[in-house]
């Protein structure tokens, strides 16, 4: 079964790394040279040069030229894992099997944007790893494999990050043989049981002392590498946090965002329900007790 892999992320070296090890015949890599949008950007180029891949940077996946690249090498189908534009309908009909896509969210729930990310900040206690069969909608195609995934209280984005994509990898293993073969099964999703996840934005992840401290935390929590840090603006200056504990039996009536006090060096700060202790700052962040943020 011939594959053309597109992908620019860790996720999508994981996968195709995935690829490689159970001898899958992948003939052409499809990626960016760079992506400043994408935190968890990852360089394919090492891993196709090792393995004598054919690999193309696209600024337009959709382009007239990158479809032709791709239609000369006669896909039977095609893995996108970890590509943020949408693919036309032109490029979704090239390979007979289609074009699977990934999505780390128990589709049709939370389709759209961030996933990760919204999970975590929500304070979701699950999630799901899928893969399932791209057509002109986002997130809306028939599922091909899905399984739940348990959101720990102390995971945070590296930690679900690792976790949802070794679940995928274990998918990837089983259902290629089942493409290749052609006994995989397909799933339509419902519909009607759909929701989608908006984009994120630089303001969605400032940190707001009047949030309660949980919620300040999910935040912490969403936002922590691979990701770009929640934050907060001190003399003009950006603090990122990442990795902080809620402290309950906060006093009632203290302001949210004045600093409590410290533990073992660790600033205390008031929120609109309990206390924030703020165990990783970048930079050190040490401000005096009884001052305001």
């Amino acid at each position: 079964m011939r594959i053309i892999f597109i992908g620019a992320v860790e996720f999508s070296l994981l996968a195709l790394e995935r690829l490689l090890d159970i001898k899958a015949e992948v003939v052409g890599v499809c990626t960016l040279q760079s992506a400043p949008f994408n935190a968890d950007y990852a360089d394919l180029t090492p891993l196709c040069r090792e393995h004598r891949i054919p690999f193309i940077f696209v600024d337009d996946i959709n382009a007239p030229t990158t479809l032709e690249w791709i239609r000369e090498r006669a896909p039977d189908v095609i893995f996108c894992f970890g590509w943020s534009r949408l693919l036309k309908e032109e490029l979704l009909s090239v390979a007979p099997l289609g074009v699977v896509g990934f999505h780390p969210a128990a589709l049709p729930a939370n389709r759209g944007r961030h996933p990760l990310i919204w999970a975590l900040a929500l304070g979701l206690k699950q999630t799901a790893s899928t893969f399932f069969f791209m057509n002109t909608g986002a997130d809306t195609g028939d599922i091909l494999s899905q399984r739940a995934l348990t959101i720990d209280p102390a995971d945070d984005a590296r930690a679900l990050y690792d976790k949802v994509s070794d679940c995928a990898l274990e998918q990837i293993t089983q259902f290629v043989p089942q493409l290749a073969s052609g006994s995989f099964t397909q799933k339509p999703q419902d519909h009607a049981k759909a929701n989608i996840w908006r984009k994120r934005g630089v303001a969605d992840g400032k940190i707001d002392w009047r949030m309660s401290a949980h919620s300040i935390h999910n935040l912490v929590r969403a936002l922590a590498k691979p990701y770009v840090g929640a934050h907060f603006v001190v003399d003009g200056k950006d603090i990122k946090v990442w990795k902080s504990m809620v402290l309950g039996d906060s006093p009632p009536n203290v302001e949210p965002g004045k600093v409590l006090g410290t533990r073992d060096g660790s600033p205390i700060v008031k929120c609109g329900q309990d206390a924030l202790l703020l165990l990783v700052t970048e930079p050190t962040f040490c401000p005096t007790e009884g001052s305001y943020l």
